[in-house]
């Protein structure tokens, strides 16, 4: 039995692995393409990078779709670590909740209800 658990775990673990390997290899493609393509600057902010801090700058796909990558690089932006997160944050937050869902979460604890008779009954 501990045998069979093992290959499954190794099975497991080589998957990942190649998935990993593979979604490294398809942005190194793509981040190759766009720094060749872009000035080396955010899209947001506008802050400058060199080769000293280039790590820094990141490839955001505007459609949110990381397996759309366009030859032209029409679906690409540079944008520094800091702004890429937060594009990303303003992204789920925007499809995180839909107004059905918050108006059907409404309070039912209503702390000042019996305060009407409380101060009838101190008068």
């Amino acid at each position: 039995m501990s045998q069979q658990k093992t290959s499954n775990s190794s099975r497991l673990d080589q998957v990942v692995a190649d998935a990993h390997r593979a979604r490294d290899e398809r942005e190194r493609g793509y981040r190759e393409r766009a720094l060749k393509m872009y000035p080396w600057i955010c899209g947001r902010c506008s802050r400058e990078f060199d080769h000293s801090n280039l790590r820094e700058l990141t490839v955001h796909h505007r459609d949110h779709d990381h397996d759309n990558n366009p030859e032209d690089g029409s679906n690409w932006e540079l944008l520094c670590v800091y702004c890429h997160d937060n594009e990303h944050a303003r992204y789920v937050d925007a499809h995180s909740s839909s107004p059905q869902q918050t108006s059907s979460k409404t309070s039912t604890h209503r702390p000042l209800a019996g305060l009407a008779d409380l101060l009838k009954k101190s008068k």
